[in-house]
Order: C-alpha cells, then sequence, then structure tokens
C-alpha cells in the first residue's frame, strides 16, 4: 500500500529546515545589530546565544536517539532532532522582533 505521509516526508523536512533556516538568518541580522548598537538589545543575549546552542544540541541529541530506538523513518528522526532547533529559533525571533 502507498503510504502518502512517507512520500511527502521529504519535502515536509525540507519545509521545516528552510523555516529555520530563514530564521536563523533574521536571528544573526537582529543580534549582530543589537551588538552593534543599532538596536536596543539585553546585556545577556550574548551569553543566551552561546548556552541555548548547547542545549539545543543536547535536546537534538536525545530527541533523535529516542525517536529512532522507537523505530522511526529517517525523516522521522530529523524531524524530532530539528525539533529542539526550531522551538529557539521561533522563539528568538519572536522575542527579538518585539517592540521595546
Amino acid at each position: 500500500m502507498f503510504d502518502v505521509r512517507a512520500a511527502q516526508a521529504p519535502f515536509v523536512l525540507w519545509q521545516q529546515m528552510a523555516r529555520m533556516a530563514w530564521e536563523a538568518q533574521m536571528i544573526i541580522v537582529l543580534r549582530t545589530a543589537g551588538m552593534m548598537g543599532m538596536v536596543q538589545q539585553d546585556v545577556t543575549e550574548p551569553t543566551r546565544m552561546v548556552m541555548e546552542k548547547a542545549d539545543a544540541a543536547t535536546e537534538a541529541m536525545f530527541a533523535a536517539l529516542h525517536a529512532a530506538g522507537r523505530g522511526a523513518r529517517a525523516d522521522q528522526v530529523m524531524s524530532a532532532a530539528l525539533r529542539p532547533y526550531r522551538k529557539r529559533t521561533k522563539a528568538n525571533v519572536k522575542r527579538l522582533t518585539r517592540k521595546r
């Protein structure tokens, strides 16, 4: 039997990655502008920037291992690994674009 969701999986995964990449670029621009004094930025932003990467990497590793351990398909494992990063990029864009 043809599994439509499995056939669409590469496109869904690409869409997740593209959205996250777009948000990551916005975050880089906003944080760089903040470091240059062009926009108001919390003084803890540089530290937050470093710490969140370590936290996201740890969460991503455990999510991927958990999905793989359940016998998930490769695209599902990859999607699980991307989720912690996507959660942070989405939150960062929302936080950094908020009017002060």
